[in-house]
């Protein structure tokens, strides 16, 4: 007789969006493996997921425990009831999150229900709870809890607030004592819209990463946007936290979500960490990329360097980069929205758009904008610029403060550099890179952001679609003079053929 097949109802769920992604049994239990497994052989051990979704975390460890408990509890029933009751806890995201982790865990999506497998509850929700919060403002408009905009998320009616339990209420507000956690491990949602244009949203992890880290857990493990390695956004004091603490003992970095999350593309990739309340020293970094993986015991915070460096084989690199001693070409790049043309209306993030003009007329200067059609070109008048006005009668580079691709490898990672004359200026979609005398210098400026390597460099600070002046930290700044090859530059920093290899497979020619 052919053998049925029964997939894994948790590996087939669609995720709600790509901010709130459904964890699949097998990453669950990669995770999992990455704490000490005697902890699934004590009758003690408790653990918490406070971003319960399908359940999948929960149930996980209760196979383990199951398995590994026989010897103390022989007795089936017995055994379920002790873990159920006394090991096992969660807190859900939502109403209906709270009922999928509830028949994931206990197969009735009431704890006491005629189907559940424990027979020790009384109540319907047992261990994994679920209480409509609601968010508390501050003058300014937000939550004083997640950050939440009062606009985008007041709500009177029975619609869900995002007002997540874990990060707006305490443990023992939640389960009406107080609690001490071994293990807290979870899939937190990853941002809340702000109430601004198209996608513009405000990241909510790290909220769960810091709220988790306060309860001082044995062991600390969530899998979150690798987006904080750049700060930004209000996750500048996260970042630096996260950089500097020396319990964090595991990290899994994946460029490319998909290749963690199949088919949710996140800008910036994903990772997971282990955080180890009792054991300090160097992180056991993996870099998993294009279906390798490269594994080094390292700081996350290299010697002279400001942030994370992705991908393992760049450590070199850098550090031959850095030996140089040589000034940042961040300094020659102008911050964002270089003349002042990003005006919103009061109390709102709705833009005024300036009055371009299609036709040249008196005394008006040249701008370049994003339009309907993509780069455009028109004309202003100069009493509209705001700021950078020591910048309009010089020469100076313009490149896209924004660039993604999605899906394509080897990568490009920055868009174009363009001349702008004299009498140039720019919108907000662009930032300015120096300004010059003289066009065979920026000639020589190009030549250099068109290399493997300049561009190489770039990719390892930027780790979003953003390509503000911050991505430009770890490219140095060169005599330009003359033009700049590849060849060049590997010979000047004295890089090794696997060196060179990397750079070359990871960034494509730019024309």
């Amino acid at each position: 007789m052919k053998e049925r097949y029964a997939p894994d109802i948790l590996n087939c769920l669609a995720n709600l969006s790509s901010d709130e992604v459904f964890t699949s049994p097998e990453l669950a239990n990669r995770m999992l493996d990455l704490l000490p497994q005697e902890l699934f052989h004590s009758l003690k051990t408790r653990f918490l997921d406070p971003c319960a979704k399908s359940g999948v975390f929960l149930r996980e460890i209760a196979k383990r425990l199951l398995a590994g408990l026989e010897a103390e509890i022989p007795d089936l029933q017995k055994r379920i009831d002790h873990i159920m009751t006394q090991q096992v806890f969660g807190i859900a995201c939502t109403d209906l999150t709270a009922e999928m982790s509830r028949r994931t865990l206990y197969c009735s999506k009431l704890a006491n229900g005629e189907y559940s497998v424990t027979t020790a509850f009384r109540d319907q929700q047992g261990n994994l709870l679920y209480d409509r919060c609601q968010h508390t403002w501050n003058a300014q408009g937000r939550c004083e809890y997640c950050g939440a905009s009062k606009g985008e998320y007041l709500r009177t009616d029975s619609r869900e607030t995002y007002a997540y339990p874990f990060i707006h209420k305490s443990i023992k507000e939640i389960f009406h004592k107080d609690m001490q956690f071994d293990v807290i491990i979870g899939n937190p949602p990853y941002q809340l819209s702000d109430g601004g244009h198209g996608a513009s949203a405000i990241p909510i992890y790290q909220h769960f990463v810091e709220k988790a880290k306060k309860l001082n857990p044995r062991y600390l493990s969530m899998i979150i946007p690798a987006r904080w390695y750049s700060g930004g956004r209000g996750l500048d004091s996260f970042r630096e936290a996260m950089l500097n603490d020396h319990r964090i003992r595991v990290l899994y970095d994946y460029f490319n979500s998909e290749e963690c999350f199949p088919g949710v593309d996140l800008s910036g990739g994903i990772c997971y960490f282990l955080w180890d309340r009792e054991n300090v020293g160097l992180c056991k970094v993996s870099s998993v990329f294009n279906g390798q993986t490269t594994t080094l015991e390292r700081p996350l915070l290299e010697k002279n360097a400001a942030s994370f460096i992705r991908f393992n084989q760049a450590i070199t690199i850098v550090s031959k980069v850095s030996e140089k001693h040589e000034e940042s070409f961040m300094n020659i790049v102008s911050s964002n929205d270089p003349f002042g043309y990003d005006v919103r209306e009061e109390n709102s993030y709705t833009r005024i758009k300036p009055n371009i003009k299609e036709e040249k007329f008196a005394n008006a200067l040249k701008i370049h904008y994003w339009g309907k059609q993509g780069k455009s070109m028109g004309y202003i008048e100069k009493k509209t610029v705001r700021k950078g006005h020591e910048m309009i009668e010089k020469k100076k580079l313009f490149i896209s403060r924004s660039y993604g691709e999605r899906g394509e490898f080897p990568y490009l990672v920055i868009g174009k550099p363009f001349k702008g004359e004299s009498g140039t200026v720019c919108t907000e979609t662009y930032v300015v890179v120096g300004t010059y005398d003289d066009d065979k210098t920026m000639d020589n400026v190009i030549s250099y952001m068109t290399t493997k390597m300049f561009r190489f460099l770039v990719m390892l600070k930027k780790n979003t679609q953003s390509a503000t002046k911050s991505v430009y930290q770890f490219v140095p700044l060169q005599d330009f003079s003359h033009p700049w090859t590849d060849e060049m530059l590997y010979k000047k920093y004295g890089l090794t053929q696997d060196e060179i290899a990397f750079i070359e497979s990871m960034i494509r020619p730019m024309e």
